[in-house]
C-alpha cells in the first residue's frame, strides 16, 4: 500500500455528473424497482418520456440514496445503453462516474464496499422511513487508493465473478421460459381434458405450511442462530447481515433448505425457490411442498395462479393484502395420468433443477466476492503476483 494515496471521493468520480437531455424525449429509464439488490447488472428498462431525475451514461454507478433501499443494497452499474446514450431514473438515485485516472470497475466496488456505503447510510437525514443520503458528506469521505494500473487488476478480479454470477442469471431466464412454455402448452392450454387426467385444487397437490412468528423463537444461550426468511429476504433471494435470527432447534416444518418452493401470501406477493441457505421460516410465508408430486408441478401451477392471486390481494381493503386458504382451494388444476405426468416431468424438472443449482453456485460467488471486497480495496491483500487478463 505504499503507493495508495488519500484522496476524496469527489477528487476520483464525478457525483451526479452533468448531461442533457431534452425534456420530453423518449428515453432508456430505470426506476429503482428495476435495481436488484445485491446486484451490479441492471437487467430491465422501460422507455418513457423525460421530464426530470438522475442521468448516466454506461459504465456509471448509481447508488440508492433513500432509506431502505440503500440499506436492502440497491447500488449498480449502468451497462444497458448504447455507446453515448444518455439514460436517466429516479431522482433517488447518485451517480458516479470515474474520473480520469480512475478504473470505473474499481469505482464500482469501493461505491458498494462499507468504506462508502456505510458512512452514507450514516450520513442519512431526514423524517422517519424517508431519510436520504447528505452528497456532501459522502463527496468528502477520504479515500485511500491505489494506482491506475492496481486498480484494473482489483476490478478485473472481481469482476470475473459479478460477470458468471450474471451469465447465470441470464441462463436462469432462458431456463424458466422453457419450462413455463412446456407447462402451459402441455398443461393449460390443452383443448380438452386427456383420458385418465383429473381435477383438483392447490391444496389437492402441496401442502401450505404457513410460518411462525419467529420472534417468539430466539436463539438459545449458546446455540448459533439460523437467518429468519421473511419476505424481504425472498424478495431480494438471500439473507444478510440485517436479517433477524432464530433458534435451530425449532420443529424441522419451519426450517427451509435450497430449492425449497416458497410463497409470500401477504404484502408482497412471490412465489419462488429459495436458493439462500438453512433458514426459519416466519410468519405470512408458505412453504409449498408435496409428498405425491414433484417440486416442478405445484410451482407452476402456484406461479399460474399468482397474478390472480395478486389481484385478489389488492382488493382487501386492509393496508397489507393477502389472500386466504380458500382461495387455494378455489385455484383448480389439472392432475395428469402418470404416463403423461411423467413425461412432462421428464422435460420440466432438469430445467428447474439447473435454475435451482445456478442460483446456489450465485450465491457462493457472492459469499466469495463479499469476503474478497473489504479486503482487497483496503490493500489488505496483495494482488500484484496475480495474473489477469486486463
Amino acid at each position: 500500500m505504499n503507493n495508495w494515496k488519500i484522496k476524496k471521493l469527489r477528487d476520483i468520480a464525478e457525483i451526479n455528473p452533468k448531461e442533457t437531455l431534452k425534456k420530453g424525449s423518449v428515453c432508456k429509464k430505470i426506476s429503482m424497482d428495476k435495481l436488484i439488490p445485491y446486484c451490479r447488472d441492471i437487467d430491465d428498462f422501460e422507455l418513457d418520456a423525460f421530464n426530470g431525475g438522475a442521468k448516466f451514461r454506461n459504465g456509471d454507478t448509481i447508488m440508492a440514496r433513500i432509506t431502505p433501499c440503500l440499506e436492502n443494497g440497491k447500488i449498480s452499474q449502468i451497462n444497458c445503453l448504447n455507446q453515448d446514450e444518455v439514460g436517466f431514473g429516479s431522482t433517488e438515485f447518485i451517480v458516479f462516474r470515474a474520473k480520469e485516472g480512475v478504473d470505473k470497475d474499481f469505482l464500482y466496488y469501493l461505491i458498494i464496499s462499507d468504506l462508502v456505503k456505510q458512512p452514507a447510510i450514516k450520513s442519512m437525514v431526514g423524517s422517519s422511513g424517508r431519510q436520504r443520503v447528505q452528497n456532501d458528506v459522502v463527496a468528502d469521505l477520504d479515500i485511500k487508493i491505489p494506482e491506475l494500473s492496481e486498480q484494473r487488476r482489483i476490478g478485473a478480479l472481481l469482476k470475473v465473478l459479478d460477470d458468471k454470477i450474471h451469465i447465470n442469471g441470464q441462463i436462469n431466464k432462458n431456463l424458466e421460459a422453457q419450462a413455463n412454455s412446456i407447462f402451459f402448452n402441455k398443461c393449460i392450454a390443452i383443448k380438452s381434458i386427456p383420458l385418465n387426467w383429473e381435477k383438483g385444487n392447490l391444496t389437492d397437490i402441496a401442502n401450505f405450511t404457513n410460518g411462525l412468528a419467529m420472534q417468539k423463537f430466539r436463539p438459545k444461550k449458546n446455540e448459533i442462530g439460523i437467518p429468519v426468511l421473511k419476505i424481504a429476504e425472498l424478495r431480494q433471494g438471500r439473507c444478510d447481515k440485517n436479517s433477524d435470527l432464530c433458534s435451530p432447534s425449532i420443529d424441522s416444518n419451519y426450517i427451509v433448505h435450497d430449492g425449497d418452493v416458497i410463497f409470500s401470501w401477504s404484502g408482497s406477493l412471490i412465489v419462488d425457490f429459495w436458493t439462500g441457505g438453512k433458514c426459519g421460516l416466519n410468519q405470512h410465508l408458505f412453504n409449498v411442498n408435496s409428498s405425491h408430486f414433484e417440486k416442478w408441478f405445484y410451482y407452476s401451477w402456484t406461479k399460474y395462479y399468482l397474478n390472480k392471486f395478486i389481484s385478489i390481494a389488492s382488493d382487501k381493503a386492509t393496508t397489507m393484502g393477502h389472500i386466504k386458504r380458500e382461495d387455494l382451494t378455489k385455484a383448480e388444476v389439472l392432475i395428469p395420468s402418470v404416463n403423461d405426468y411423467t413425461s412432462i416431468g421428464n422435460e420440466v424438472s432438469p430445467l428447474y433443477e439447473l435454475l435451482i443449482s445456478n442460483r446456489i453456485q450465485n450465491r457462493q460467488l457472492e459469499l466469495l466476492r463479499d469476503n474478497l471486497l473489504p479486503k482487497i480495496v483496503t490493500g489488505q491483500l496483495d494482488l500484484s503476483d496475480l495474473k489477469i487478463k486486463l
